[in-house]
């Protein structure tokens, strides 16, 4: 899955500098699901005195688990979002992701909830090949 950038956008990479709302702005419109579940947990975490909110819950499509994973995966996209909604994120599996307070990365809950083992316990024969 990849991003669907204007010509305008394309030009601005092009000359220099790209302007980081515009690039928000297509992340978006190309990547809604993704974006929509990232705004979800942000408000979520906001709202309420959790240390991180995350979702459990498998995407409803294919085309939608492959925006989640487009938009993790890539550090520009992942980094607009955490800049944009003011959190961490943090990802296991296909769905699993979490958002996560800034600097909750040097405490123990984000480091259990990232570790090796917690991984582990979020493996299941159903998310193989996801």
């Amino acid at each position: 899955m990849s991003l669907d950038v204007s010509p305008q956008l394309l030009a601005q990479a092009e000359s220099g500098d790209v302007d980081a709302d515009a690039f928000l702005e297509t992340v978006r419109t190309s990547l809604p699901y993704a974006y929509d579940m990232v705004a979800s947990l942000a408000q979520d975490l906001k709202g309420g005195a959790a240390t991180f909110a995350d979702n459990q819950v498998p995407p409803p499509s294919e085309a939608a688990r492959g925006q989640l994973l487009r938009a993790l995966a890539s550090d520009a996209i992942r980094g607009s979002l955490e800049k944009h909604f003011d959190v961490k994120l943090a990802f296991q599996n296909c769905h699993r992701v979490a958002a996560f307070r800034p600097g909750a990365e040097t405490g123990d809950t984000y480091a259990k909830f990232t570790s090796q083992r917690a991984q582990i316990l979020n493996q299941s024969p159903t998310l193989r090949d996801c």
